[in-house]
């Protein structure tokens, strides 16, 4: 067995530094021909009441054979998107995911949301998130969700106006990099007045993270 120092942990992997803190920054790790990370073979974290591992397909000759195979869409409506959904807004990658999945979810601070359409979300997600279609985020008196869904993520109604101090930390993916479902949700929260500090954007969203090989869940 190996063990990870703190030192080592903070110089190479800063996003994981949450992660081992939780386990004693001296967690018995066995080895796997691919990693998430340096001495960090998976993770485990609650989906839907039961514990989800996270790890990467073992076969080194694996290749996608699904949708996310594809390389070219049409353009519009299929556009490469921008590195930053809005500005405020944080785009992360991979490591800064799993570390917001051990960290701010389980203390009730922070929620990963699969801001695509149902249809999209049946076929498979990333274990941990929920799902809020862009669509029921959106601004304006007509929707109906908008007050129950603030409140779900702990926004306080004050006066007719919405509080979000103590609102959760909410990070943000779709498709992948040709997606706008999920900075459209963005967009329509910030229009609603969630703070962008708040708001984080896993830009390569399922494409990316099933490029690398990382577990996927059906809901």
């Amino acid at each position: 067995m190996q063990y990870i120092s703190s030192k080592t942990v903070k110089l190479i992997y800063p996003p994981l530094v949450g992660l081992l803190s939780l386990i004693g920054l001296a967690q018995a790790v066995f080895a796997l021909e691919v990693n998430l990370a340096e001495n960090v073979p998976y993770l485990d974290v609650e989906h839907e009441g039961r514990k989800v591992r996270i790890a990467r397909i073992q076969d080194t000759s694996h290749k996608l054979d699904n949708s996310f195979a594809k390389t070219s869409r049409p353009c519009p409506p299929f556009c490469i998107r921008p590195m930053r959904a809005a500005i405020g807004v944080e785009t992360v990658g991979e490591l800064e995911l799993l570390d917001f999945l051990i960290t701010k979810v389980p203390a009730n601070e922070g929620l990963l949301i699969d801001s695509r359409l149902p249809e999209w979300y049946r076929k498979g997600t990333i274990p941990g998130a929920v799902n809020i279609p862009w669509t029921i985020l959106a601004a304006g008196p007509d929707n109906p969700h908008t007050a129950r869904i603030l409140r779900a993520l702990d926004a306080e109604e004050r006066n007719g106006e919405w509080d979000f101090r103590r609102a959760m930390n909410l990070l943000l993916f779709c498709n992948g990099p040709w997606c706008d479902q999920s900075p459209r949700a963005i967009q329509n929260l910030l229009a609603l007045g969630y703070p962008p500090g708040k708001l984080l954007y896993y830009r390569g969203g399922m494409q990316v993270w099933q490029l690398l090989g990382l577990s996927t869940v059906l809901p």
